[in-house]
């Protein structure tokens, strides 16, 4: 038994078998690269989904992870740290400032803590029943029970009935149903400034300026979930900041940590004091050990200037991918991208003909691929990429072609 079936035999005997994993282990990065048991290099341009967007094994993040690791990894929010206060001021510069944030772990975390808050706020000044959440359809917000019920996916909710009561959704970006919806009992409005999960889709021109203006002027918070696009991936250091727009609360994760598990929920100042002592706590939230590692890597993107290397190379990629045979269309922003096949191509079989050519991306639907390469990817390794992916469409088609041919 070799390295690779020796590992997908303990996981089958030991591990829950939820996730459909592809047959590859992988044991080693650096930057956009991936190694797996045999030795074999692959581009990773789905960045464990928008998670290290630094690339792997970056050696600035490593080292503070190292260096603190030896110094304090853990104490508990009973006592102040040194390091979380920092960057929740950082956080706080680059969303606009005049708020507060509370740390996580993931970004589902950051998203319940989005919905225990808003509520909290919305039940303060809106009476006992104002306590519901309106979120889209197509959106994603995480896989907790609450995070799942404003996940406007009704077919992942079947197999958790009943879910927590509170949650409607809207068609995204359809401002007339999202208006007429708004009544006494909504707290709160949550959206993605690009729906990842969803296929990634963009939220129309002038959607988020529009949502922004009815909860103002229905004095309702608005979410913005930001946990796959937040940190420069869009071109942007978050999505709703091409709309020129500020929201209430927002939640991030994913590339804070760029591999380590941290998230955060922000909230303008008058929104987080709707939390009282007690209210809401997470055991590990904010701990040493993963704060220093987003420390390093807000350091490295501000240093590097990552929303215009996303932007940059987004557009390179973007043009480059619309050129390929097969490829009906290109959407997205910045490096989160989503690749539109011919309708007679299926997007998971190109998936797993790119995994065996030495590409990784993802089928978000099934008639789609989504990249979202690190932020650091080079022109190179942007042109090797649409190489493997233009050659594993072409014989995706030939041999669909050739299985119906007489």
């Amino acid at each position: 038994m070799n390295h690779f079936e020796e590992l997908r035999a303990l996981d089958e005997q030991y591990g829950m078998q939820n996730y459909q994993r592809l047959p590859v282990a992988f044991v080693k990065g650096d930057g956009v690269q991936l190694w797996d048991t045999d030795g074999r290099r692959y581009l990773d341009f789905l960045s464990g989904i928008s998670v290290v967007s630094l690339g792997h094994a970056h050696p600035e993040v490593a080292q503070s992870i190292a260096d603190q690791a030896k110094l304090l990894c853990h104490i508990s929010n009973l006592y102040y740290n040194d390091l979380a206060p920092r960057l929740a001021a950082q956080l706080d510069a680059l969303i606009g400032g005049g708020g507060r944030t509370f740390f996580t772990n993931s970004g589902a975390e950051a998203v319940e803590c989005a919905i225990k808050l808003a509520r909290r706020y919305g039940q303060a000044h809106g009476g006992p029943e104002c306590y519901e959440i309106i979120s889209t359809y197509g959106s994603f917000h995480g896989r907790t029970l609450a995070a799942l019920a404003a996940t406007g996916q009704p077919q992942k909710h079947e197999a958790f009935q009943p879910l927590p009561r509170g949650f409607r959704y809207v068609e995204f970006g359809a401002i007339d149903a999202l208006a007429a919806a708004l009544d006494d009992r909504v707290a709160a409005v949550m959206v993605e400034s690009i729906q990842g999960e969803g296929g990634v889709i963009p939220a129309p021109p002038g959607y988020l300026e529009a949502v922004r203006d009815l909860c103002t002027e229905r004095e309702i918070s608005m979410i913005v979930d930001e946990v796959q696009t937040g940190l420069g991936r869009t071109g942007d250091w978050f999505g709703f900041q091409a709309a020129g727009i500020r929201p209430d609360i927002v939640t991030l994760a994913k590339a804070l940590g760029n591999g380590m598990p941290i998230g955060a929920c922000w909230a303008r100042d008058e929104v987080a004091a709707a939390f009282q002592f007690g209210d809401h706590g997470s055991t590990f939230g904010g701990q040493p050990l993963a704060v220093s590692a987003a420390l390093a890597v807000l350091k490295i993107m501000h240093d590097l200037d990552v929303p215009t290397l996303a932007a940059r190379s987004g557009l390179l990629l973007a043009e480059a991918l619309a050129a390929l045979p097969g490829v009906a269309s290109v959407r997205g922003r910045g490096l989160l991208l989503a690749v539109e096949l011919d309708p007679d191509i299926d997007a998971a079989t190109v998936a797993t003909k790119c995994l065996e050519n030495g590409l990784i991306v993802n089928a978000v639907t099934k008639s789609a691929l989504r990249l979202a390469p690190p932020l650091l990817v080079s022109e190179d390794e942007c042109t090797e990429a649409v190489e493997i992916l233009g050659e594993s469409i072409t014989t995706v088609r030939s041999l669909a072609e050739s299985e119906i041919s007489p």
